[in-house]
């Protein structure tokens, strides 16, 4: 099968139910995780093309089911266990929710199914939220990861459109799907981009699509994260962090402020850009992704390889 670019593609699934696909047939694999409102296929319109034109193996993922193991719990409180985060269920309908932990261990789950060598890891919000806790438990598989609009901890903004959304699910309303894309729209992209006319009716139209659909073309909030610099000062491999410059979601400074706390990193930030600028500006995000992979030192030769 042949997939973006007319790159080969595989599809499987792990041990664990988790939906996966393999692009391009080089031998340097790299995982892409995407956000919470997003399955892999977010990644196949601009990162994948490139990264298989690049010599890549490419692995997108859906969220897919719980990963086996994985803990039920409340919604976390700021400074209440800001060491962990662990997936919960709504109170308003039973459904379950995945914080960065369960994905955490999905994505292991993954690297492990698959036999993958050491290798980088690139993670967007919730993605890169939960790439940040694998790094704290499972290093040893990793070689390096981009963190794009991600945080280290929470902030009274985040909080509050937590809360706000909390309160509209336990009220059992959702808004009609024209407003919920309006919201989405702005929270998600640029002022430059929704001051050209064409673009943000485009993008209206793909987030009234998912909003009527039930799927989310983009992140919702999560529950507010603990400080944690300690914590990630134990991070042991290299690490960028790629902040946009209009996230409303992910602020830069938080994602400046992350890169400063853990021991090498280093920081760069894409003007013109929101929450999912990986998508507004993929040819500026792709060059610092393939520049950044170009520094990594390659896997071992004698490491284990993608069957």
């Amino acid at each position: 099968m042949r997939g973006p670019g007319g790159a080969a593609r595989t599809t499987g699934r792990t041990p664990g139910g988790t939906a996966y696909t393999l692009h391009g047939t080089g031998d340097r694999p790299v995982v892409l995780v995407a956000g919470a409102g997003g399955a892999g296929r977010i990644w196949e319109h601009h990162q994948v093309p490139a990264l298989t034109a690049a010599g890549r193996l490419v692995v997108t993922f859906d969220h897919g089911p719980e990963p086996p193991g994985a803990k039920a719990a409340g919604p976390q409180t700021a400074g209440a266990g800001a060491d962990t985060w662990e997936a919960h269920t709504s109170e308003a309908d039973g459904s379950e929710t995945y914080g960065p932990l369960a994905l955490a261990a999905r994505t292991v789950e993954l690297l492990t199914a698959l036999d993958l060598p050491p290798c980088p890891l690139v993670g967007h919000s919730l993605g890169a939220l939960a790439v940040q806790e694998l790094l704290l438990t499972d290093a040893h598989r990793v070689s390096g990861a981009l963190l794009a609009a991600t945080r280290g901890r929470s902030d009274v903004l985040a909080e509050a459109l937590t809360r706000a959304e909390t309160a509209a699910a336990r009220a059992g309303t959702r808004p009609p799907p024209e407003y919920e894309a309006f919201v989405r729209l702005v929270l998600n992209l640029s002022p430059r981009t929704l001051a050209d006319e064409g673009a943000a009716a485009e993008w209206l139209d793909l987030f009234e699509l998912a909003a009527l659909t039930g799927e989310s073309a983009a992140d919702r909030p999560l529950p507010p994260l603990g400080h944690r610099p300690a914590d990630f000062g134990r991070i042991p491999v290299p690490v960028l962090v790629v902040g946009f410059a209009d996230d409303v979601l992910a602020p830069a400074p938080l994602g400046r402020e992350l890169a400063s706390a853990i021991p090498g990193a280093r920081y760069t930030e894409l003007a013109d850009a929101g929450h999912l600028g990986f998508l507004e500006r993929p040819g500026a995000f792709n060059t610092v992704l393939l520049d950044f992979l170009a520094t990594l030192a390659p896997t071992d030769p004698g490491a284990p390889r993608v069957p």
